[in-house]
């Protein structure tokens, strides 16, 4: 008979032999994520369902998948097998904060991935910089463009591999969301420079990985495709709400909890879970930079897939950050030239 893991939801063949001619409950550790099934002796008298084993009863093949908690957990047991946030940006980050770092330094962290070094060079050479086939290494880069230019690179590199691939359950083709990406960060930076210049580099890299959790949600979200369908053809609502209704959580609050596991800076991680509905995080300028910037990138039709449909502004959010709608379609023109160019290599 089959059972499935009610922890991460593998499903394994079992002999009902095993459960026959015992009294009380089997116990048996789950191969792949370690924790306990559960086997009741009534389980060997069924008639060839796969069982779901909680302790609440069991789930017949094809009942209600995951959700809330439950999901989240089995997500989480998961995560080791999802590319890590490189730990290189954060060693960058802490040596810029170091009065008495030089650029040297900054070069030598960079330097210690290859992988990382052959994108920054790569980048820095594109045409957006103005320095085709000029830049041949880091400490090169860092002189020539500055430390926080630098470190913009840094963070395209780094996330570049990751934003990249195509995501079926959003509706996202290869390279759609690497783009949407670009364009939420350069218009979150080009936001804080006009309202609060030193939250320009979180701002950068806030934007950069707002959208993270879409990468890691993906999978789930094609394999309850037909609900997520239903969901539109019947309410009039966001993708986002979608979401909340199918799976009891959203992407955004997903990729919050995930940023901290990879120990991003709290104020990034804040921006992260409210891009959507900067409401709840207060007056929370840089969340509120992170959302009008999304709302650009969507509105300038960058990436958005199927979750850009219904997307609603925050009414509140061009007030709180100073700017007029004039504002707004100046950095809607920046965002599409800068995503153009960017992505155009040398």
């Amino acid at each position: 008979m089959k059972i499935c893991c009610p922890h991460c939801g593998k499903e394994y063949t079992v002999k009902r032999e095993t459960l026959r001619n015992r009294s009380s409950t089997v116990t048996i550790p789950c191969p792949n994520c370690q924790e306990k099934i559960l086997l009741h002796p009534s389980l060997a008298a069924g008639a060839g369902e796969t069982d779901r084993t909680s302790g609440h009863g069991r789930q017949s093949k094809g009942n209600a998948l995951m959700t809330g908690d439950a999901l989240k957990q089995r997500i989480f047991k998961t995560l080791k097998d999802l590319p890590p946030m490189p730990q290189v940006v954060q060693k960058a980050r802490k040596v810029l904060a170091d009065p008495n770092s030089s650029f040297s330094d900054l070069a030598k962290v960079i330097e210690s991935d290859q992988g990382i070094v052959t994108r920054v060079l790569k980048m820095a050479n594109s045409p957006y910089y103005g320095l085709s086939g000029n830049v041949s290494s880091v400490k090169h880069a860092s002189i020539v463009l500055g430390t926080k230019t630098l470190m913009e690179l840094l963070d395209l590199a780094c996330s570049s591999e990751i934003l990249g691939q195509t995501l079926e359950g959003y509706d996202l083709a290869a390279g759609d969301l690497w783009m949407h990406s670009l364009a939420v960060a350069n218009g979150s930076q080009l936001i804080a420079r006009r309202v609060n210049p030193s939250l320009e580099l979180d701002a950068f890299s806030a934007g950069l990985i707002h959208d993270v959790g879409k990468i890691i949600l993906d999978p789930y979200i094609l394999e309850r495709k037909a609900k997520f369908r239903s969901f539109a053809s019947q309410r009039r609502d966001t993708f986002l709400a979608a979401e909340k209704d199918i799976l009891g959580f959203d992407h955004a609050e997903l990729a919050s909890e995930v940023c901290e596991r990879w120990q991003i800076p709290r104020h990034i991680v804040m921006a992260i879970r409210y891009h959507h509905d900067p409401a709840p995080s207060g007056k929370d300028m840089l969340s509120h930079i992170v959302h009008l910037a999304d709302a650009a990138a969507i509105m300038s039709g960058i990436g958005a897939g199927i979750d850009g449909m219904l997307y609603a502004i925050n009414n509140d959010a061009m007030g709180l950050l100073r700017l007029k709608e004039d504002d707004l379609f100046d950095i809607m023109g920046q965002i599409a030239c800068y995503v153009e160019k960017t992505t155009q290599q040398a």
